[in-house]
């Protein structure tokens, strides 16, 4: 048997350039702008329709969001007058650019509400204040997407499309979660938190289903282990948020605050599992060298009227023992992620009485089961044949 070729790149020097981003800075800038975007639509929603203790949460998590988010994005520039240099112009075409353009209006409008809350000066500047950071806010969630997927990182280009989503889930259900402190205010945010939980599994599974080689990034090593961590917490987060509408009492205050930390701790485990994915990727020259051949090889096949996926010299994840596992362990993801979706969706139509939701979250576990059912078939067969 051939053996997979070996990548190395010209004198072992990464083929592109690895981001100088550093650790703590950059995730907890990813996650905390989230928590800060999502925290000011829904404080913005709570003051219209008179949710006050939402409104306070919601104003304190987003000013303390956007605060921090922005002395970790300037730590990790180094200097602060390199963020105000920043706002000097702004570049539509670049996601760096209209962040900072989002961020700093965004900071500056969350603090003024915050202050009007916490003073109880001036309650119609705060309530338009507030108002602007919630128009602001899914902006805010979803640009550091943008922003990643814009770069020359393999596992952050290839999910282009997902990345937006996953981001926005991740902040839903951040924000959501805690917006679950608000005793009895918190019902909108307890159904933000589980739709941005729901969405979140679901472009995850979408986007390692879809990037092709780019997916090993997500689901080996460090970051792969994070991601599933996080994956774990936000169903016990979003199983937990919709138990702790139907409890009543203490334990029901209980249940939704644990369900609040744990949706926190998810999504950071997301930005950081995200963040780390990319980083690995940009230092493995394969990452950047099979694609392109898998492309190169596609155009001639397609020049001579063929269709391939596998480039001549090239390990091809489709045909190789290597990459026939991972088919296999995206399918066993994809087989647990229906069946976490469909526990979600039963938890939302039970706490909503929906019937039809309910029915679809069964018939979607069910559906689970019998895949990972199969799946442990076809290992049992694997190891059968291998002695």
């Amino acid at each position: 048997m051939v053996p997979e070729a070996e990548f190395a790149s010209y004198y072992g020097r990464p083929i592109i350039k690895s981001p100088t981003w550093k650790v703590p800075d950059v995730p907890a800038y990813l996650y905390l702008g989230g928590v800060a975007g999502v925290s000011a639509t829904l404080s913005a929603l709570a003051d219209v329709t008179d949710r006050p203790a939402l409104r306070r949460i919601g104003r304190f998590a987003s000013l303390l969001g956007a605060t921090v988010s922005v002395g970790a994005l300037v730590h990790d520039l180094g200097r602060p007058e390199r963020f105000l240099n920043m706002l000097r112009v702004i570049k539509p075409t670049s996601p760096l650019s209209v962040g900072s353009w989002i961020l700093a209006p965004f900071g500056t409008l969350a603090a003024v509400a915050a202050a009007s809350e916490l003073t109880g000066i001036a309650p119609g500047l705060g309530r338009l204040a507030g108002a602007g950071a919630g128009v602001l806010g899914p902006a805010l969630t979803t640009y550091t997407a943008v922003l990643l997927a814009d770069t020359a990182v393999p596992a952050w280009h290839a999910g282009y499309r997902e990345l937006p989503f996953v981001f926005a889930g991740s902040a839903m259900a951040s924000g959501g979660g805690a917006g679950l402190l608000a005793g009895r205010d918190a019902g909108p945010a307890r159904k933000v938190a589980v739709a941005g939980a729901v969405l979140e599994l679901a472009a995850t599974a979408v986007l390692e289903r879809r990037i092709g080689y780019a997916r090993r990034a997500y689901i080996e090593g460090r970051a792969g282990t994070v991601l599933r961590a996080a994956r774990a917490a936000t169903v016990a987060g979003a199983l937990g948020a919709v138990a702790g509408g139907l409890v009543t009492g203490r334990r029901g205050r209980v249940l939704s605050v644990g369900a609040g930390l744990l949706l926190n701790a998810a999504s950071a485990a997301t930005r950081y599992g995200v963040f780390d994915a990319g980083m690995v990727s940009s230092r493995d020259p394969a990452y950047t060298v099979v694609p392109q051949r898998e492309r190169l090889a596609a155009r001639e096949a397609a020049a001579r009227g063929e269709f391939t996926t596998s480039p001549v010299g090239a390990p091809d994840p489709h045909t190789t023992t290597r990459g026939v596992d991972d088919m296999a362990m995206g399918d066993k993801i994809d087989h647990k992620a229906e069946e976490l979706k469909g526990k979600a969706k039963e938890g939302i139509g039970k706490a909503t009485d929906d019937d039809r939701l309910e029915g679809e979250g069964k018939a979607d576990q069910a559906s689970g089961h019998v895949k990972q059912a199969g799946d442990k078939i076809k290992d049992a067969a694997k190891d059968v044949f291998k002695k």
